[in-house]
């Protein structure tokens, strides 16, 4: 046994409580790991370089050797596999060991997160410019690409969606012909909504080539008299001010060494009497970095904020945070929707990519899921004034919008 598959074996041995997991080795060796009598995932090595890469560098060695096709798992159930890993890593954090110096990943975050306007252009291509055909394949109609809003266990992706954005608009408090800045607007769906549903005017603003032609062009379809402006430019770059300011999905993108001017852009952005709603997926458990696999394949410059990390530059700024909303699952349930889509058009999706391409998304959205079901992953809205009267005084005004909601029930 070599070096490094034993030390593999040693770890595991000690990181797997619930569940079962077990290895078959290039050699034909077989380990098995967890629970005796529990149903094992099991996972076969095709090179024995793998054990080494788990080992340096957990996160990418497992994503890379499962996409090039040098891991693979019974019955393809990556998702199985995912599941006991992070639920194991999550009850024992610190468990697996982790060979970079902590002062090196603080510095490594802040040179990955440094997301100047022509960084953030090509951070932004590299998953949002990718092919229509990807897209229409697993998102809902009006392509949300964030959490939706599951008010009830058996709600549809759609219904969900549009869900999401019935509860963004009241907490927006709009009033017909206010104008509405809608920063990192993906495909218009939101913008649109405002539009049709509370005449008012919405600029949307995105860095995707993409995604602002499909806007477009869905405004132009839409034969609204208030159809949204969609702009290609970065929000940094927008002027005047507006009544309202929604941000959905993008915070995840502005990196923690731009905090301060994306909520002073904010802030200068609002009239005196203007509203803000920021919603961003967060870490309910303090700061941590960006998934190394993540990063690399699928949101470079990303980072997803704890609340201790937004809160003081929100204060810093002058901006108040008049309040603050917590979802928990609703994100793990539309990545299973997602997931569900993908995997029933893969064949379709391979024919515009490769093979690898849809490994990598598989475990893409695999691991987003599980980390909001294990790791404390959540979404925080985040709703923002200049002064205490731009809101009622008591959340009252949502309720007639959640007189229906009943609780989200997980399952399997």
């Amino acid at each position: 046994m070599r070096m490094s598959e034993a030390v593999l074996s040693l770890g595991l041995r000690r990181l797997i409580r619930k569940g079962a997991l077990t290895l078959r080795h290039v050699d034909g060796r077989v380990e098995r790991y967890g629970e005796a009598h529990a149903p094992a995932v099991v996972v076969q090595f095709h090179d024995r370089r793998v054990p080494r890469a788990l080992l340096l560098t957990p996160s990418i060695g497992l994503g890379e050797a499962y996409m090039d096709g040098r891991l693979s798992v019974e019955g393809d159930d990556l998702y199985g596999l995912l599941d006991v890993l992070l639920q194991n890593v999550a009850d024992q954090p610190g468990t697996w060991p982790d060979p970079r110096f902590p002062w090196l990943r603080r510095l490594g975050r802040c040179v990955s997160q440094f997301n100047p306007e022509g960084r953030a252009r090509r951070n932004v291509a590299h998953h949002y410019d990718l092919s229509d055909g990807l897209y229409e394949r697993f998102l809902d109609a009006g392509r949300q690409y964030s959490c939706a809003y599951f008010k009830h266990p058996d709600d549809s992706l759609e219904e969900a969606q549009e869900a999401k954005q019935h509860h963004i608009a009241t907490k927006l408090l709009l009033q017909p012909g206010q104008r509405v800045l809608d920063i990192g607007c993906g495909w218009g769906g939101l913008a649109l909504h405002l539009a049709r549903a509370h005449g008012v005017h919405v600029t949307g603003v995105t860095l995707s080539h993409e995604q602002h032609r499909f806007a477009r062009a869905r405004a132009t379809a839409s034969g609204l008299a208030r159809r949204p402006a969609f702009l290609l430019t970065d929000y940094r770059q927008v002027g005047g001010t507006f009544d309202r300011i929604v941000s959905v999905g993008m915070f995840e993108h502005v990196g923690v060494p731009h905090y301060r001017a994306f909520f002073e852009k904010v802030r200068d952005g609002l009239t005196d009497d203007g509203v803000a709603l920021i919603h961003t997926i967060g870490r309910a458990n303090g700061p941590a970095p960006t998934d190394p696999w993540i990063a690399k394949y699928i949101f470079p410059g990303g980072a997803i904020p704890a609340l201790s990390e937004i809160v003081p530059v929100i204060e810093r700024t002058g901006l108040l945070l008049t309040d603050v909303e917590v979802w928990r699952l609703h994100y793990a349930t539309t990545l299973r929707a997602w997931r569900a889509r993908f995997e029933a058009n893969r064949d379709r999706i391979r024919k515009i990519y490769d093979e690898r391409f849809c490994r990598m998304w598989a475990f893409y959205l695999a691991v987003s899921e599980l980390a909001f079901r294990h790791t404390g992953l959540v979404v925080f809205q985040l709703q923002l004034a200049k002064h205490q009267h731009a809101v009622p005084l008591t959340r009252d005004y949502l309720v007639p919008g959640e007189l229906s909601t009943r609780p989200l029930v997980e399952t399997a």
